[in-house]
């Protein structure tokens, strides 16, 4: 959610040093792009034409929804409803990933301090009900989100953020707790609503209770037609109220989006295929080569594509639940990941499409490699005491490699030996038919799974590891399940995914922090609790150039995986994705940055849109 959040909406004015000053836009590190007055993004067509439709799947895998607020812990929401019905004070785009403009907000103003932060709110701003967007909407929407009611993700990203004061009708400020660069970004990027949402009388409801409450938001879309749990389509506005300003240019094309859910991968494909929707995105390789074959595939009624992005590689790995005891001692996780043999699942699974994870920052900036240089280590030294001697000695950890080649030292039968060596020494033997330890305990993993599609990846790793004594137990659930279990940390091993990002920051507190290992619902799924990890959180965080974050969050890196906290999966260097042939049409530029659904459901129109209506007559001819 949290970064849901900051790739949506990112951004605020060039920093000058000296005096305060208001702009159009601002710029974490580096300069702004677009210049005030604009016409439009570069990778939107502005002359789109409104109309059509589109029906998608989400590229999750989420299997219902049970409530309209998005902001509470409990229950799952419809898929892409913030995006849809919601604005933010500021927006993103899809090519500078440190830079914001104003929507919501037509002015930005930031102290000379850096301690504080004044938004205008667009005199034209108006909720789907027709008021106007007030300051008064924007702190209760801050206060909402910042309260034990809402889910606890949002204590965390605002956490930095001391109190919110509205000046006028139309002027609110944000004051912080330190300067933070990054803050004028995370307030920005914060999603308004009324603060008639969930009002009885003169009564508001209190904010975990507002479950079926349609969200009075001011966003593009609204709520459709529903077939409650199951699909959702979302309406365009013909008055939205910023359809018009260049940061909303060419946009938002399509008169209705409908997503539907499929509770089994298999008949979402073989649905696609028959035609009840019109575009999917693939996240597995043997899927992709195998299964998104067939006739219609070669007429070109449905088109196969990998489209090229700049995005930094996204994370994904088996993460260990660190608040179970067997996973405690840092030589039994290295000894599980020993055991996983990523290159002969990428030839005989994967059919070669994917490259390794190497660490929490794979393929950017932040990615720690070899030893540590200079400006790394004047920020690891002071830390020295907290810090195993390795991260100062040796290169940072890389995965295993297994090679086919028996005198190479590195095939799986050697890997395995490690492993087996790394065990003992952390107090596991095998005996009695099991890895024990000396109470007599054996070791046991659950590796959950909410699509069964992992099971052909854990069914090798799980063979390697009952080589060495573990007894394994996959279990596939139904998605809202696992979402629970790990909301209320009921889990041994589990694989996620976080999309990678050009701007780490805020979102990382509660990734990873100590603050948030206890908290149920929180992004904080390993369970981490390192005062070493806090103290680069608590450097990266206020980094004030784009050089200071590079080094910072190499730094936190590094000291991740000498932590050897997961077991890294892999990513692919493009985005698979399907699409009707005959159902769009796109701009001819592809921005740098961004996920393929939010580039499909904003820029993308229907061709249908652009032709001129036929004329209603009982003579008219079928096409």
């Amino acid at each position: 959610m949290a970064r849901f959040l900051k790739n949506c909406l990112l951004a605020l004015g060039l920093w000058m040093s000296g005096t305060a000053w208001a702009a159009h836009a601002y710029a974490q590190f580096g300069d702004i792009r677009y210049p005030a007055g604009f016409a439009h993004f570069a990778y939107v067509s502005p002359d789109a034409p409104k109309g059509g439709e589109i029906v998608l799947v989400p590229p999750t895998r989420q299997t219902h929804f049970d409530k309209y607020n998005p902001f509470t812990l409990k229950g799952s929401a419809p898929p892409s409803m913030l995006n849809m019905l919601f604005d933010t004070l500021l927006v993103g785009n899809m090519d500078e990933p440190n830079t914001a403009y104003g929507l919501l907000a037509s002015d930005i103003q930031v102290a000379t301090d850096r301690m504080s932060v004044v938004f205008q709110i667009h005199p034209q701003a108006r909720f789907h009900n027709g008021d106007p967007v007030l300051a008064v909407d924007v702190r209760h929407t801050f206060e909402r989100l910042t309260s034990k009611q809402a889910a606890p993700q949002y204590r965390t990203y605002f956490g930095e953020v001391k109190s919110a004061t509205v000046l006028a009708e139309r002027s609110i400020r944000f004051d912080f707790v330190r300067p933070n660069s990054e803050l004028p970004l995370i307030v920005g990027s914060m999603p308004v609503f009324s603060r008639k949402w969930g009002l009885q009388g003169n009564t508001h409801k209190a904010f975990d209770q507002m479950v079926m409450d349609i969200p009075i938001a001011s966003g593009p879309y609204r709520i459709g037609p529903v077939q409650f749990g199951k699909d959702i389509t979302y309406v365009r506005d013909p008055a939205y109220w910023a359809q018009d300003l260049n940061v909303r240019k060419g946009q938002f094309n399509f008169d209705r989006i409908t997503y539907k859910i499929y509770k089994d991968s298999t008949a979402q494909l073989e649905a696609f295929k028959a035609g009840e929707f019109d575009y999917m995105q693939s996240f597995v390789a043997r899927e992709w080569a195998r299964a998104f074959t067939g006739r219609a595939f070669e007429r070109g009624a449905l088109i196969k594509a990998e489209l090229p992005h700049g995005n930094a590689g996204d994370f994904q790995g088996f993460q260990f639940n660190l608040r179970r005891e067997q996973f405690k001692d840092v030589r039994v996780r290295q000894a599980i990941a020993l055991a996983m043999d990523f290159e002969w699942l990428n030839r005989q699974l994967f059919y070669n499409a994917y490259s390794r994870v190497r660490g929490f920052f794979v393929a950017s900036d932040f990615e720690a490699k070899g030893l540590p240089g200079p400006d790394e280590l004047a920020l690891l030294q002071p830390l020295r005491a907290q810090l195993p001697a390795a991260v100062f000695e040796q290169a940072v950890p890389q995965p295993p490699q297994t090679a086919l080649d028996p005198a190479s030292g590195h095939t799986l039968r050697d890997h395995l030996r490690q492993a087996r060596d790394l065990l003992k020494d952390a107090g596991w033997t095998y005996r009695d038919g099991a890895l024990r330890n000396a109470k007599g305990q054996a070791f046991s993993i659950e590796f959950l799974d909410s699509s069964g599609s992992m099971g052909r990846v854990v069914t090798p790793f799980a063979k390697n590891l009952e080589k060495l004594g573990i007894q394994v137990r996959y279990k596939v659930i139904d998605f809202a399940l696992l979402q629970k279990r790990m909301d209320v940390f009921d889990f041994d091993i589990v694989s996620n995914r976080s999309v990678g990002s050009e701007a780490p920051g805020t979102e990382l507190l509660e990734r990873f922090g100590a603050k948030s290992a206890d908290v149920e619902g929180s992004g904080n799924i390993l369970g981490l609790k390192d005062p070493a990890v806090d103290a680069l959180l608590d450097q990266a965080v206020s980094a004030t150039t784009r050089p200071e974050l590079v080094t910072r969050l190499r730094a936190l890196d590094r000291v991740l995986r000498h932590g050897h906290y997961v077991v890294p999966h892999w990513y692919g260097a493009v985005h698979r994705v399907s699409w009707r042939a005959a159902a769009f049409e796109r701009p001819a530029e592809l921005p740098r940055f961004y996920q393929p659904e939010k580039l499909v459901t904003s820029v993308w129109w229907s061709p249908a849109a652009a032709r001129p209506k036929a004329p209603s007559s009982a003579t008219q001819k079928a096409p």
